[in-house]
C-alpha cells in the first residue's frame, strides 16, 4: 500500500498538472491507477521476501504481510484520489508569476497550497456524520469505484452467452485505448464536429449558432470521451435524474436566455462575441489589464476611468447570474427538503440511532476522534493567518480574510454536500466568495483569489474527503487506516503538484499564451477564466461592475430567483405528494447545470447530455441487468483507456512536437464564431458589418 499507493500519487498529480495547462486538458482520474496497480501488487506479493525481522520483539515485522487484496486496493485508490483531484490554488501561483508578472516565492505558494488542501478536513470530520453515515447520502461516484474493486477481485463465472466484468472491462478498456489516437492526434476535430459552420463558411451568426467551442454549439457533435468527461465527470456515473436536471437547466441558460439577451443587444452584448472569457472594451477590443494596475499591485482608479468600464460576453455575464441563482437555490431546496432530516440527525448524534448494515460493520473499527479533525483545523487556520499577515505584500489577504473565508466554506459544507451526495453534481462557491470580499476588499486582486480558494476550495475539498470517506464506509476500511492514507496522500500531491507547475512555469515559453497569439498548446484555459475573474471581482471589483458603479447591475436579481425557484417546487410537491418526478426536479442542479461554463463549452455539454440519456434512461429502463452489471465498469474502462493512450501520445509524439497539419485536426473549425456582428466594430480577422 505504501509503495504503490505514493508511487499512485506522486504520477497521477505530475500528469494531471502537466496536461493541465493544455488547450484541451486531459484529467487522468483515479480509476486508471486503480486498474494499473493490480499486477504490481501481485508480482509484489509473489517476488517480496516473506522474511520475518525483529522476531519475538516489539519491532518485528514483514516486508510480505501476505496476498495483495481488496483493503490495500482501496487505500492505494485513496491515494492516487489525492493526485488525481486538481489543487486548485495552483490558479493563484499562476495568476501571480504569468498573467499579472509579479513576484510570488515558492515558499508562500507552498503554504497556500498545503493550508487549502487540508483545511477542508476539518469541515468533513465535523458533518461526517450527516454526509457518510446516513445510507441516504449514497454519494453516486463512488459506486463507479465499487463496481470496478469487484470486477478485479471477486472471483466471477461467466454468465451463459455473456462475459464477466473482468472480460467486458478489458475489452472496453482496449477499444477505449485504440480509439483515442484519433480524436487525440490523427483526427482532432473529433472533439466538435461543428458541421453547421462547414456548411456556411462565412457566416458569423451561423458559425455563432454552430460552433461547438465557441458558439451554441447547435448540432455540434462530440466523439471524444476526454472532452465528454472531462469538467462534469463521467455521464455513467449521473444518476438520470441529475443529468435530466442538467439538461433542462443547459438548455434554458445556452438556448433561450443567452440568445435572447445577445439578439435584443443587452449591454451591449453584439460588440463582443456570443461566447467567450475574455475582458473587453465597449469597442470590442480585448482590455489591457495591465494599463490599470498601479506600481503598488492595486487598481488606478484614475487610468480605469481613462480606459473605460469592462465590459463581458453575453455567456460569461449570464454564467455569473446563474451562480448567484445556484447558491441561494442550494440553502433554500437543503432547507426545504432536508431541514427535517438535518434536525433529527443532529437530534440523534447524541443518543443511540438506529444504523444501516454499513454503519454497524464500521462501528466495531476503532473510530476517528473529533479533536483529531479540530486539531488539524485550529492548525490550518493559525498557519493560514501567519502566512498572510507575514506575507502580506505577496497574498494581500488581511486576517479577518482568513476568518470570513472559513466561516462561508463552514456554512456551506453541509448543504452542498448533500446535493453532491444525491446528485453528483457539487454547485461551487467560487462566485460568492469573490463577491463577497470584492465588496469589503476591492482593488487587490492576490487577496480575492486567496479568499476564493480559502473559501470555496476548503469546502470542496470536504466534499472530496467525505466521498473517499463514504468508499471507505462501502469497503469496510479501518476509518483511521483512511484518515492516515488520505493526510499523508494529500501532502504528497500538494507539493507534487506545485514542483510541477513551477517547473513549467519557469521552462516553457510564453506559457498560457491565447492560441491565437502563436497557435501554443499551452494556453491555460481554465487559468484564463481564473484570472478574468480576479480582474473582475478583485482588481476592479463588483461594485464598478455588478454594484451601483457597474453596467450588469440586474445581475443581483438572480440571488432572489434562486431563492424563490426550490419555493414553487416544495409547493408542488405539498399540493401533488403522489407526484415523484416533481420531488426529483432539483433546483440547484437545474440553474447551476452551466456552472462549469467557461472553459466547459457548448459540445462538453451536449455530448455529456447525450451518452447520460442513452446509459441512464434508455439502458437502464430496457436493459436493467446489462445496466447493473457493466455500467460503472465501462465508465472506469473508458477513463483508464483515454487516460494511458493520452500519456503514450505524449511520451512519443508531444515530446519531439511531432504533428499532423491537415484540416481534421482544425479544432471546431468555426473562425467567425468568436465574432461581434454591431454594426462598426473592427476586429481583427472578422468581417465588419456596416
Amino acid at each position: 500500500m505504501w509503495v504503490l499507493g505514493t508511487l499512485s500519487c506522486v504520477v497521477l498529480s505530475f500528469l494531471n498538472q502537466f496536461f493541465w495547462y493544455r488547450t484541451e486538458p486531459l484529467t487522468i482520474t483515479a480509476i486508471s491507477a486503480q486498474i494499473a496497480v493490480v499486477p504490481l501488487g501481485q508480482l509484489m506479493a509473489a517476488k517480496i521476501t516473506e522474511r520475518v525481522f525483529f522476531r519475538g520483539t516489539r519491532f518485528e515485522f514483514t516486508m510480505n504481510p501476505g496476498p495483495f487484496n481488496v483493503k490495500e486496493h482501496v487505500l492505494i485508490t485513496i491515494f492516487a484520489n489525492s493526485g488525481a483531484g486538481s489543487v486548485y490554488a495552483i490558479h493563484v501561483v499562476t495568476g501571480v508569476k504569468i498573467f499579472y508578472a509579479r513576484h510570488i516565492t515558492f515558499f508562500v505558494s507552498l503554504l497556500v497550497v498545503l493550508t487549502t488542501q487540508i483545511l477542508g478536513f476539518g469541515w468533513a470530520g465535523i458533518f461526517r456524520r450527516y454526509l457518510v453515515e446516513p445510507a441516504a447520502m449514497w454519494w453516486p461516484a463512488n459506486l463507479v469505484q465499487v463496481s470496478l474493486f469487484r470486477a478485479l477481485h471477486e472471483k466471477e463465472e461467466r454468465p451463459k452467452g455473456g462475459l464477466t466484468r473482468t472480460q467486458f472491462f478489458l475489452i472496453a478498456f482496449i477499444c477505449s485505448f485504440a480509439y483515442y489516437v484519433f480524436p487525440g492526434y490523427l483526427f482532432q476535430m473529433l472533439t466538435s464536429l461543428s458541421w453547421v459552420c462547414w456548411i456556411f463558411p462565412k457566416s458569423v451568426l451561423a458559425q455563432q449558432l454552430g460552433s461547438g467551442l465557441h458558439g451554441l454549439g447547435i448540432g455540434a457533435i462530440g466523439l471524444d470521451w476526454s472532452s465528454i468527461s472531462a469538467y462534469l465527470g463521467s455521464p455513467l456515473a449521473s444518476p438520470w435524474f441529475a443529468t435530466a436536471n442538467v439538461a433542462v437547466g443547459f438548455f434554458l441558460v445556452m438556448y433561450v436566455v443567452t440568445p435572447i439577451s445577445y439578439w435584443f443587444n443587452f449591454y451591449k452584448a453584439k460588440n463582443f462575441p456570443i461566447f467567450s472569457d475574455e475582458l473587453f472594451t465597449v469597442t470590442g477590443q480585448i482590455y489591457n489589464i495591465t494599463t490599470i494596475i498601479d506600481d503598488n499591485f492595486h487598481l488606478d482608479s484614475a487610468a480605469y476611468e481613462r480606459e473605460g468600464p469592462l465590459y463581458l460576453s453575453t455567456f460569461f455575464a449570464m454564467t455569473y447570474g446563474v451562480g448567484f441563482a445556484a447558491l441561494s437555490a442550494t440553502v433554500m431546496h437543503v432547507f426545504l427538503f432536508h431541514g427535517r432530516e438535518i434536525w433529527e440527525q443532529s437530534r440523534s448524534s447524541f443518543k443511540e440511532k438506529k444504523m444501516d448494515i454499513h454503519t454497524r460493520l464500521m462501528s466495531k473499527y476503532k473510530q476517528v476522534p473529533e479533536w483529531w479533525f479540530w486539531s488539524i483545523l485550529i492548525a490550518n487556520i493559525t498557519l493560514t493567518i501567519f502566512a498572510c499577515e507575514y506575507y502580506n505584500e505577496q497574498l494581500q489577504l488581511p486576517w479577518w480574510g482568513v476568518l470570513l473565508a472559513c466561516a462561508i466554506a463552514f456554512f456551506f459544507t453541509l448543504p452542498i454536500g448533500i446535493i453532491t451526495a444525491i446528485t453528483n453534481q457539487a454547485p461551487g462557491l467560487n462566485i460568492i466568495t469573490e463577491y463577497i470580499i470584492g465588496y469589503i476588499y476591492p482593488g487587490y486582486p492576490v487577496a480575492n483569489m486567496c479568499f476564493k480558494v480559502y473559501g470555496y476550495i476548503s469546502m470542496s475539498q470536504a466534499i472530496t474527503f467525505l466521498q473517499d470517506f463514504k468508499l471507505g464506509h462501502y469497503m469496510k476500511i479501518p476509518p483511521r487506516t483512511m484518515f492516515m492514507a488520505q493526510i499523508v496522500g494529500t501532502l504528497i500531491a500538494s507539493l507534487v503538484y506545485l514542483v510541477t507547475a513551477w517547473w513549467l512555469m519557469e521552462t516553457i515559453p510564453d506559457i498560457c499564451a491565447t492560441a491565437s497569439s502563436g497557435g501554443t498548446v499551452w494556453t491555460c484555459p481554465g487559468d484564463h477564466v481564473f484570472y478574468d475573474a480576479s480582474v473582475i471581482w478583485g482588481l476592479i471589483g463588483p461594485r464598478r461592475i455588478f454594484g451601483d458603479l457597474g453596467t450588469y447591475a440586474m445581475v443581483n436579481w438572480f440571488f432572489l430567483l434562486g431563492a424563490i425557484a426550490p419555493v414553487f417546487v416544495w409547493l408542488a410537491h405539498r399540493a401533488f405528494p403522489d407526484q415523484e418526478w416533481i420531488r426529483l426536479i432539483n433546483m440547484p442542479v437545474l440553474i447551476g447545470a452551466t456552472g462549469q461554463m467557461p472553459p466547459a463549452t457548448a459540445v462538453n455539454y451536449a455530448a455529456w447530455i447525450m451518452v447520460g440519456f442513452l446509459s441512464g434512461f434508455v439502458v437502464y429502463r430496457y436493459k436493467p441487468e446489462w445496466w447493473q452489471r457493466h455500467n460503472y465498469v465501462l465508465s472506469g474502462a473508458l477513463d483508464a483507456g483515454l487516460a494511458f493512450m493520452g500519456v503514450l501520445l505524449y511520451l512519443c509524439l508531444g515530446l519531439e512536437d511531432i504533428g499532423l497539419n491537415w484540416w481534421g485536426n482544425e479544432l471546431d473549425g468555426c473562425p467567425y464564431a468568436s465574432c461581434p456582428t454591431a454594426q462598426g466594430i473592427v476586429v481583427d480577422g472578422c468581417p465588419v458589418v456596416m
